[in-house]
């Protein structure tokens, strides 16, 4: 597996850089026979050239969420959006960039992170022509790097 993939994986199934959250610490979401994989965490985590690959800012003020779908055990393609909105109501569109490498399948999006606060994410995925959603709250930090 690539270096890309190995980190992903690694960061949508261990990294609690921007805390657990205390709701769903699987961080998965089962539609039937699909799996959705999220979770996020500062892009100042990630090594240069992975950043450079997959053309994400690094930077201790922002945020990466990685979702990946799952059909059994293979990844499927789909239609990932989303949105993240503060405590106080203001939302922001979530954009959403394919990665595929060796046989993975990877979403990506990237927002801002000013200060600590409790965020909401909702996320809709669609694949197959079925459509799936889920919402889920995690409080951001800035990176300390």
């Amino acid at each position: 597996m690539s270096r890309l993939a190995v980190f992903l994986l690694t960061a949508c199934l261990g990294v609690s850089a921007m805390a657990a959250d205390v709701i769903d610490p699987s961080r998965q979401k089962d539609f039937g026979d699909i799996t959705v994989h999220y979770n996020t965490f500062t892009s100042s985590f990630l090594q240069p050239d992975v950043a450079q690959a997959v053309e994400l800012v690094r930077s201790k003020n922002k945020g990466v969420i990685n979702v990946s779908v799952i059909k059994g055990t293979e990844p499927v393609v789909a239609q990932v959006t989303g949105t993240i909105k503060d405590l106080s109501g203001k939302t922001e569109m979530l954009t959403f960039k394919q990665i595929t490498e060796k046989g993975a399948i990877y979403y990506l999006a990237q927002y801002p992170v000013p200060q600590q606060e409790v965020r909401i994410f909702t996320i809709n995925v669609e694949t197959g022509g079925k459509a799936h959603g889920f919402s889920f709250n995690q409080e951001l930090f800035p990176a300390d790097k």
